[in-house]
């Protein structure tokens, strides 16, 4: 009997020894990183930005780790995304993804589809309307980006004013700054928002938009395009229509192009809100740093928002800066 007691507890340390031995093995294999990064491709400026902060991470990472490989790959919509998400799985062989979304409702299903493949996944700006599909989110301040200009608005026009709005594309973020403004304008029962509509952050469908807010509505005070390319097709439809009755077109986003109308006194363009494209840089390098460590990321990172005026507008001016 204590012959086989003997040996069952040997068993189990022979068991436990090569337990341990395959959990060290796979700690030694998880050492070498294959991230995804997954964004859209650059169809207006910001994206421009984030497609070459995209490419300037993977650059500057994989010289810092000879452990590391970054595939970036760039999609023109939903659908392109969510197969390409499928090729990084199956073809590339992605531990780790960093997916800015294309639109948050479409792809919510194909990351918790890569997630379930045992993929760390970091979700950027573009929230996702499952947040159990992620690991991590990172983005700028999305309720900032809509409060700042909205009380920067309020306390131009004294509280009183007719404004329109130009919202981005279908997002969690877009709900988020457009619940954020019109809860400050709430505030101001002078203050009206006329209507607010989709311009897909792209200054051609602004141009549109506004083209039809000029036609309808014959006194407007303030607009707020939610995105500096938004604000120059804005400004465009306004300059086209001869009309004098704005004040204000606030964007956002602080484009190099924005912050120096800013700085210069631009009749119109007073002011800005920060929200740079190069979260998408730090994202990737704080997912592959703590992923190459065997580490996680905090459920949420969110980097500040800040208001550009024409006192602080030198220091957010990068005229090197794709975007």
């Amino acid at each position: 009997m204590k012959q086989i007691n003997r040996a069952v507890r040997a068993l189990g340390a022979g068991v436990l020894t090569l337990s341990m031995l395959g959990t060290a093995s796979l700690a030694r294999a998880d050492e070498k990183v294959t991230l995804g990064v997954a964004i859209p491709t650059a169809d207006h400026g910001f994206t421009g930005g984030i497609v070459w902060w995209a490419n300037k991470a993977k650059t500057d990472l994989e010289k810092a780790h000879p452990d590391l490989k970054i595939i970036v790959k760039t999609a023109a919509g939903a659908p392109e995304q969510a197969n390409q998400l499928q090729d990084l799985v199956t073809v590339n062989k992605i531990n780790a993804l960093v997916i800015f979304p294309f639109e948050s409702a479409s792809l919510t299903q194909p990351v918790a589809q890569v997630k379930k493949k045992g993929v760390y996944v970091t979700v950027v700006d573009r929230g996702l309307t499952d947040t159990s599909a992620q690991d991590a989110y990172v983005a700028g301040d999305n309720t900032a980006f809509g409060k700042l200009p909205a009380e920067y608005l309020a306390k131009e026009l004294g509280g009183k004013g007719n404004i329109v709005a130009l919202r981005g594309i279908p997002t969690t973020l877009d709900n988020e700054r457009y619940t954020a403004f019109s809860n400050v304008i709430k505030n101001y029962p002078e203050m009206k928002i006329l209507d607010a509509k989709y311009a897909n952050w792209n200054r051609d469908d602004a141009f549109k938009v506004m083209q039809d807010f000029l036609t309808r509505f014959k006194h407007i005070d303030a607009v707020w395009a939610a995105d500096d390319d938004m604000a120059v097709g804005v400004l465009k439809a306004i300059d086209q229509a001869k009309r004098s009755d704005i004040k204000i077109v606030f964007g956002g986003a602080g484009s190099k192009g924005m912050v120096k109308n800013v700085m210069d006194g631009a009749p119109m363009l007073k002011a800005d809100v920060s929200y740079s494209p190069k979260f998408i840089y730090d994202a990737i390098k704080l997912t592959a740093e703590a992923r190459l460590k065997g580490d996680k990321l905090p459920a949420t990172t969110i980097i500040p928002s800040v208001l550009i005026t024409k006192e602080n507008a030198q220091q957010f001016y990068f005229p090197d800066s794709p975007f």
